[in-house]
């Protein structure tokens, strides 16, 4: 379901909004008649995406933002004026990371419209590790994408998650379905954006690889396969880095932590298709309740598994 946020013809009224929802902003423009700035949101748990619709053009001054507004051009033109170096103009079909920087930033949009995926910026540590200086943060260090072919394929999983992932928020899975879309984000966003993330492991993170931490790992992430966790807390459950949870997971099976939370999660769905009524169970609310929003992928997983389709193990 839709909230519209703003939906005005004036300037006083959009900053306000505008201020209230991202950040402290100054704006200024002259918008031609009947030409309106309006914004309406859908959300799903942590997921928020805003579709954002500019008439006419402005300029804006904003303070620096507590979060990180993923911001996915639809058409029209937006700029942003980073502390340092050239402006950042992106167009149709084209990303930007505002508020990447920490700082504040000012810009001009162009009669746009745009989705928006509020990012927290808490979501990188629970995907990679940070660089070990100061805070330990994981941080973005740009606002544009490090290549064309990284920009576009941002691009598609915000499509995927505004066309595919906002469901129904009563039902069953759904948080948890759009933590583990959050968490696939925030992944794509590093190996779209300069960030200060060490993706390589470590002589120390080679070590800690041991058989006994890999049954530790998987221990840790079977008994919790149905709540939100990330690479970060399985890493904190067997005290070594996420590089070394990774490099593990690689080594002893062939496989991603992510993608063994996967197998582990499609056990549980499996299970409960065996034991459902189908009288009052679907394959949909089953898969939903596993993390599984996509019933088609779903259903592709579950027959490289277990060799038919979960309908039919459903009807048995």
């Amino acid at each position: 379901m839709k909230t519209v946020l703003l939906d005005t013809d004036d300037l006083g009224e959009a900053e306000q909004v505008l201020g209230q929802t991202y950040a402290a902003v100054r704006i200024s423009g002259t918008p031609s008649a009947a030409a309106r700035m309006k914004i309406s949101r859908r959300s799903c748990g942590p997921l928020t995406i805003d579709d954002a619709e500019v008439g006419y053009d402005f300029s804006y001054e904003a303070e620096s933002p507590e979060k990180i507004y993923l911001c996915r051009v639809r058409s029209g033109l937006i700029e942003e004026r980073p502390p340092a170096g050239p402006p950042n103009s992106v167009g149709a079909g084209e990303i930007l990371a505002i508020g990447a920087l920490e700082a504040p930033f000012g810009g001009h949009v162009s009669r746009a419209h745009c989705d928006i995926v509020t990012v927290d910026r808490g979501l990188f540590d629970r995907v990679a590790a940070g660089d070990g200086g100061g805070s330990g943060r994981i941080r973005l260090t740009g606002s544009r994408p490090v290549s064309a072919a990284a920009g576009r394929h941002l691009v598609q999983s915000v499509d995927y998650l505004r066309d595919g992932l906002l469901i129904d928020p009563a039902s069953s899975g759904a948080k948890l379905i759009a933590s583990t879309a959050l968490q696939h984000l925030a992944a794509t966003m590093l190996a779209t954006f300069p960030n200060n993330a060490l993706l390589d492991p470590t002589i120390g993170d080679r070590h800690d690889t041991t058989p006994a931490l890999l049954r530790r790992a998987i221990a840790f992430i079977e008994d919790h396969a149905d709540t939100d966790i990330g690479i970060a807390d399985v890493a904190r459950a067997t005290y070594v880095t996420p590089r070394a949870i990774q490099l593990m997971f690689r080594r002893h099976r062939d496989c991603t932590p992510m993608e063994y939370l996967r197998r582990v999660r499609l056990h549980h769905a499996h299970r409960e298709l065996v034991a459902a009524n189908r009288a009052h169970a679907t394959v949909a609310q089953i898969a939903a309740r596993w993390g599984f929003t996509h019933t088609g992928r779903f259903a592709v997983y579950y027959r490289q598994v277990y060799g038919q389709s979960p309908h039919t193990t459903l009807r048995e």
